[in-house]
């Protein structure tokens, strides 16, 4: 925009004709934070803030925005809206004049609210959630005896204000169950319930709270509120969405560090930073995988580096959103829209992830496993070294029997020497529509085209003219630059599993006998490609970007009948692209076990024994000891065999993230956030919004400096956020509502007071996640009923102002807990790897295909807690799906909640669920109890954890009823419905009827919400 210029005529003109269409309805104390701002930001600031200042003209600062112009205007002349040339512009329908040029202009109510504001000085002040945290005193309220601690006397306090009064204290049963749901994600058994209904003592309730925080299972529950945030997930995403087998000890750091109640100030630099703190622990290091559940994408012919920017943005916008409540991803292409983050300050925050180096650290075994493992090492290197004692004896007749191969190879005819042979392509096809094969000029075949996940076979056709037997067959890997990595197979490293060799005459199979290559892969031996299993075969890693050759002899020589055709087969079952991608097929003849020397050897044999040096006469005799003299070629058979079976040291390697010890990484500027288009040099800092970061030491800060920076006392927002997320997990929304949005455009919080109280009390308690939750739970705010008030539909439909406790649906996870719990099934381990709960073969068969099998799980393992589910981004369990899980490819700080059909289908019909309802039917007919209604009654009871009605007891045993004369008749479909948990010595038709009874009350509201 111009520098602004007189066009009070025109104004007048334009507010005649136009003014009584607008209606200036001023709000009641115009907040700068909550009105204001906002409306700049979202007007204004694109053109007129600290990125650019068209005209001359700045809004965000006070100073700027009231001084006079070049034209002697002021665009906020302050107590005077009718001289504030801002206020002229926002109401001109000039093309020319109007604010903002471009987009919809402000509505009345918005006109209304800036002319308030200006009216009242157009004073500014500082955001809220940057205002340094104020322990506000502790409301005076009328009902003095309503409330247990300070949290229910600012709630109270707005109720009286809004002249509303509080619910009454929720029913015993009710609060139990809340508490168990809510801390540990688990039902209370009917004996819990009773016993806290029977306790009349004053800390009844408080026992309950202390039992639930000491419980294990409460690290499993808060646990898994924390994993959303760190977007936890056992694989890598993106297209190859590889398995992450270590991903699991990072989950259970994170259990362990929640039931120990780790200071969250630790919590934090432990995972931002462990590796940097003094004398880091194995634990401390491992955290560091909290940075390493970023996507990593596997893809051949993908730029690294553009994915390590990738993981690196992530880093920096999942730390915004976790601890700062900040949308701070806006800014990595440029300034923010809204909030006072500049793109600059983004790189700020993305140099101290910048030089963070990913890795692998292996963890310190058990005592146990590393005393197991020195006891085998001995017994290994006691082995090894009597093969070596045996070698250097053998060693010392090679000797001398080397100088008799050496005038054998150079005597060696013709007629027996192996020789390998071009055959004549005839045809070349691939199992799977898509796969082409082209041969080249030097007769080897391209392959392209379709790059499946799946299995894939090569069937190739060929004449061989020789003049002699074929005695084998010789497969050439052939590296090619056309090929990801060079080759010589399709995926993106260049590897390639052949399952299976096979080759038929004339349609009759030809036997092969051995094979030998010039490289296997450890665990992947060129011998397991004609055992006829499909699961093994022959690989070349590490040594990819190579060629390799194997040859395949076979067990009897193929008759030399010109022209001879033969048909082979190479079958590639492993899978995920792992398949040839440009290879040659030749025929051996002669005696395979005078297959002629490799050519380097060959070289070297062609010079005298005078003639060589000491480097070529060592190359030809570990040549001769390793492949030729029998004596030494078994031992050092033997000796590798050995060394491969060598025990492996305990501890596993996991993912993790250190600083960067080469040097180090400049950050600078990304042009519309592109890795290609580096602009400025910018060095590690924070938000100018907030307190300096304080650096440790000279030169170049780190993450320590960025977690010290969060944590830090002196940072209002962090504790802020911290306690919204925790008040949102108990009662459904946070005191800020926009709980991913802190600043000027998200929600202002419905109790300020409280929640700086709160927050400034959780940093005095020593960010103790437990001490807070215990003062939350004791709350009678906490304790309210959740029954609907129609006489608050109008004045609070959303219960902003707290005068009841919100009804939840439980998470994804918990649903599937619950129905395992009541029903006896439920695993009690705590951590350990992740499992595989069942899933319909159609299901796992499609999403799957290729590259992954979901084998279910059996034993205990079926049925442990969701949080261990095995989580494949790309393809999550479709029951966590249902029940709105996350699909962690980024940060989730709080879940989407739906109500669907399909929901309740699944609690019916799902695997899972009809097994949890079989066996809560045998743990019912197990109770020894008078009659039918009473176990009814005690079903219902264990269900929902209250006493049920009179009216609920009849439908279901009028259920029952039915169900039994309907299986009675109906056996098949009664021994379907228990197949796999039955009662004992009961007839089939009552544990199908019970059965059909369990479905129905696991699958009732109460059970997956918490009241």
């Amino acid at each position: 925009m111009n520098a602004f210029r007189r066009y009070h005529f025109l104004f007048l003109l334009l507010w005649l004709v136009t003014g009584s269409g607008w209606v200036f309805a001023a709000p009641d104390g115009v907040s700068f934070s909550r009105d204001i701002q906002p409306l700049l930001a979202q007007k204004c600031l694109e053109c007129h803030g600290p990125d650019k200042q068209k005209g001359g003209l700045r809004l965000d600062v006070r100073e700027e925005a009231t001084k006079a112009l070049e034209s002697g205007e002021h665009a906020i002349s302050p107590h005077q809206p009718d001289a504030s040339e801002l206020l002229r512009r926002v109401l001109s329908d000039d093309p020319d004049l109007k604010m903002p040029p471009k987009g919809d202009r402000l509505t009345s109510a918005d006109a209304g609210t800036l002319r308030a504001w200006i009216q009242e000085g157009a004073p500014y002040s500082q955001h809220w959630a940057y205002a340094p945290l104020s322990r506000a005193p502790i409301p005076v309220v009328k009902d003095s005896a309503w409330g247990h601690n300070p949290i229910d006397r600012f709630v109270l306090a707005r109720l009286e204000q809004e002249g509303i009064v509080p619910s009454p204290e929720a029913d015993r049963p009710i609060l139990i169950k809340r508490l168990y749901y809510d801390l540990i994600g688990l039902p209370p058994t009917p004996d819990q319930v009773a016993a806290f209904v029977a306790d009349t003592a004053p800390d009844a309730y408080e026992k309950v709270i202390d039992e639930l925080l000491r419980s294990r299972h409460f690290g499993e529950r808060w646990g898994r509120h924390w994993l959303d945030m760190a977007r936890y997930a056992d694989s890598d995403g993106y297209e190859k969405d590889r398995p992450r087998p270590d991903a699991w000890h990072y989950r259970d750091w994170v259990i362990e560090a929640v039931n120990a109640d780790m200071p969250f100030d630790q919590f934090t630099r432990e995972q931002l930073a462990g590796d940097l703190l003094p004398g880091a622990a194995p634990g401390q290091r491992l955290a560091t995988a909290f940075h390493r559940q970023t996507l990593t994408n596997t893809e051949g012919g993908t730029d690294q580096e553009q994915f390590r920017n990738e993981a690196v943005f992530d880093r920096v916008e999942t730390t915004g959103a976790v601890w700062l409540g900040l949308t701070v991803g806006c800014a990595r292409c440029h300034s923010h829209k809204y909030d006072a983050i500049t793109q600059r300050e983004y790189y700020q925050l993305f140099d101290f992830y910048n030089n963070g180096d990913e890795t692998t650290y292996r963890l310190p075994p058990a005592p146990e496993a590393l005393a197991a493992y020195e006891k085998a090492k001995t017994v290994h290197e006691e082995k090894a070294a009597a093969l070596k004692r045996k070698m250097e004896a053998a060693t010392l007749e090679a000797e001398a029997a080397q100088s008799a191969w050496e005038n054998l190879q150079r005597q060696a005819e013709p007629q027996s020497t192996a020789a390998w042979h071009d055959l004549r392509l005839v045809s070349a096809t691939a199992s799977v529509s898509g796969v082409t094969l082209t041969p080249e000029k030097d007769g080897s075949l391209l392959a392209g085209g379709e790059n499946p996940e799946g299995p894939v076979d090569y069937v190739l056709e060929f004449e061989a003219e020789v003049p002699k037997p074929l005695t084998g067959l010789r497969i050439e890997a052939i590296t090619d630059p056309r090929l990801p990595g060079g080759g010589p197979g399709r995926m993106e490293g260049g590897n390639f599993v052949l399952s299976e060799l096979s080759a038929t005459l004339a349609g009759k199979p030809v036997a092969v006998a051995s094979a030998t290559a010039d490289f296997s892969q450890k665990g992947w031996d060129v011998g397991t490609a004609f055992d006829g299993d499909l699961k093994t075969g022959w690989g070349i890693s590490p040594q990819r970007g190579k060629s390799h050759h194997a040859d395949f002899r076979f067990t009897n020589p193929v008759p030399a009948i010109s022209p001879t055709r033969i048909s082979v087969t190479l079958r590639q079952h492993y899978g995920q692209q792992h398949t040839l991608g440009r290879l040659r097929v030749q025929g051996i003849t002669g005696d395979p076990s005078v297959l002629p020397p490799p050519a380097e050897m060959l070289v070297i044999l062609a010079l005298p024994p005078e003639a060589r040096n000491p480097g070529q006469q060592k190359q030809l005799r570990e040549y001769f000891q390793k492949k030729v003299h029998p004596p030494t070629v078994a031992l050092a058979d033997q000796l590798d065999q050995l060394a491969k079976a060598a025990p492996k040291p305990p501890g596993e390697e996991v993912r993790v993230l250190v600083q960067r010890t080469a040097e180090p990484r400049l950050t600078r500027i990304l042009d519309r956030g592109d890795f290609l288009t580096p602009k400025e040099e910018v060095h590690p800092g924070g938000l100018s919004t907030l307190a300096p970061v304080k650096f440790r030491q000279d030169g170049r800060a780190d993450r320590l400096d960025l977690a010290n920076w969060l944590m830090d006392e002196r940072n209002p927002l962090t504790p802020l956020v911290l306690v919204n997320q925790i008040w949102a997990h108990l009662f459904g929304e946070g005191m800020v509502r926009t709980i991913n949005d802190f600043g000027v455009r998200g929600d202002p919080p419905t109790h300020p007071e409280l929640l700086d109280w709160l927050a400034a009390e959780y940093r005095r308690q020593g960010w103790s996640r437990k001490a807070l939750l215990r003062l939350i739970l004791q709350s009678a705010t906490y304790r309210q009923s959740s029954r609907h008030r129609p006489e608050l539909d109008e004045t609070d439909p959303t219960n902003r102002f707290l005068a009841r406790q919100n009804r939840l649906r439980v998470q994804a996870e918990i649903v599937r807990d619950i129905g395992l719990s009541l029903s006896g099934l439920l695993s009690d381990k705590v951590g350990g790897p992740s499992v595989f709960p069942p899933m319909p073969a159609e299901v796992a068969a499609l999403s799957y295909a290729g590259n992954f099998k979901w084998d279910n799980s059996t034993g205990a393992d079926r049925y442990r807690r969701g949080l261990y589910t095995f989580f494949k981004r790309t393809s999550p369990h479709p029951n966590l799906m249902t029940f709105d899980c996350p699909d962690s490819n980024t940060t989730t700080i709080s879940r989407q909640t739906s109500n669907t059909p399909l929901q309740a289908l699944t609690l019916l019909n799902n695997e899972t669920f009809a097994e949890a309802s079989q066996a809560l039917a045998v743990r019912a007919l197990g109770w020894e109890v008078g009659d039918d209604a009473s176990r009814i009654t005690l079903l219902l009871r264990h269900c929902v954890a209250r006493e049920p009605a009179t009216a609920e007891t009849s439908l279901f045993l009028d259920l029952l009823r039915r169900s039994k004369a309907y299986y009675d008749g109906h056996a098949e479909e009664a021994s379907a419905l228990t197949a796999r948990h039955r009662a004992p010595n009961r007839p089939v038709s009552e544990s199908a009827a019970w059965t059909a009874v369990a479905r129905i009350a696991l699958n009732l509201d109460e059970v997956i919400t918490r009241d």
